[in-house]
């Protein structure tokens, strides 16, 4: 494994964080009180090239490989953890789409999501199947050349910015997770309606339901083969799961590297915070993990580069990776005192923002079943 950067990696590592750091990062307070990402800031995303950039060039994207895609959303997530959530639901999105869209279909939504034009939301989750999601009960019945949608998605990131959702819909319902089939919908249309959550964090991209009523959606914009949805986004998961991963790991280091010169601009009792060791040792031990768990996140996208199995590291990727960065946030915030508690500093902010991927995606339960079967067989 060659661990020195390549020249589009180091340019992605150069351009991702100065862009970030001087267009993100000073919004970041004011998105979550908006409770929106400026239209004005994701289009010039997709014109830095900053969204979805793993997408091959023939729809617009860079073509560059997963491990790239990695750097880039950890240099985002350092800014804004909410805005590169968008970007990472693109990334998800964006491989769904290619992969199993008919070629007219992906030409023409895949372009406008790269270049920033438009938003897409993933629509799996409803309110009696969030992990046992081959549960779901939201209806796609054929009636000529259309479907009609009928049903409540629920928990949905994004849900009243996104302009189009990967819908998965029961197709067959007696197959079980074998009937279940993906559309890619638009949300303008008609019978589609949406509410918003009021949720502890992540405000700026928003939570909340999508209702179907009658929704026509045409058969052209079914996702791959019929009664197969199921399986296309379970491999997608795969990939997400490690971005994840990152995208927590980025807003950590953040923290982390603020906290650690705060130990040493800071005195106390004519000494630096930071020569107690009760302040420094926990710090050391956060820099330790992170750069663990960062690691693995990068194999496994390494993994999937070369085509190899990654499933099991993927969940590690998923579990770990959120627990971890809501463990360093909190440390950073003690360390600061009185003033990381206060609204003044970001601490609060991201603390509140990461601790919803420990659940959103499959909790840490799901990811450690995930693993044991790996290891064990499906009779876990």
């Amino acid at each position: 494994m060659e661990f020195a950067l390549t020249d589009e990696q180091t340019a992605m590592v150069d351009t991702a964080p100065q862009f970030t750091g001087d267009r993100l990062a000073p919004g970041y307070a004011a998105r979550e009180k908006a409770g929106e990402v400026e239209p004005e800031v994701w289009r010039e995303m997709g014109q830095l090239g900053l969204i979805a950039t793993e997408l091959p060039e023939d729809v617009g994207g860079v073509g560059c490989d997963t491990v790239t895609a990695g750097l880039r959303q950890e240099a985002m997530s350092t800014s804004d953890v909410n805005v590169a959530l968008l970007a990472l639901l693109a990334s998800l999105n964006g491989q769904i789409v290619y992969h199993n869209a008919l070629p007219e279909v992906a030409a023409h939504w895949l372009p406008p999501l790269i270049g920033g034009e438009i938003m897409l939301a993933l629509a799996l989750t409803e309110p009696g199947s969030g992990s046992d999601a081959a549960q779901l009960r939201l209806q796609a019945v054929r009636d000529g050349a259309d479907f009609i949608l009928n049903g409540e998605k629920t928990s949905i990131s994004a849900a009243d910015q996104a302009h189009a959702a990967v819908v998965f819909a029961r197709t067959d319902p007696d197959a079980g997770a074998r009937g279940i089939s993906a559309f890619l919908v638009d949300l303008d249309s008609p019978g589609v309606s949406r509410t918003r959550f009021n949720d502890v964090g992540m405000r700026a991209v928003g939570r909340g339901s999508l209702f179907f009523d009658d929704v026509r959606v045409p058969a052209a914009h079914l996702l791959g083969r019929e009664n197969q949805g199921f399986g296309q986004v379970m491999s997608g998961f795969d990939y997400s799961r490690a971005l994840i991963g990152l995208h927590c790991i980025g807003v950590a280091c953040a923290a982390l590297d603020e906290t650690w010169a705060y130990a040493n601009d800071r005195h106390n009792f004519g000494v630096p915070v930071g020569n107690h060791q009760g302040a420094s040792f926990p710090l050391a031990e956060s820099e330790t993990l992170l750069e663990r768990a960062r690691l693995l996140c990068f194999i496994t996208l390494w993994l999937k580069d070369r085509g190899l199995p990654h499933t099991s590291e993927a969940a590690m990727c998923k579990w770990w990776g959120p627990k971890l960065a809501t463990n360093i946030l909190r440390t950073c915030l003690l360390t600061h005192g009185r003033g990381g508690y206060a609204d003044g500093l970001p601490f609060e902010q991201r603390l509140r923002d990461v601790m919803g991927y420990e659940i959103g995606d499959g909790t840490a339960q799901i990811m450690k079943l995930i693993i044991a079967r790996g290891k064990l067989g499906r009779r876990v």
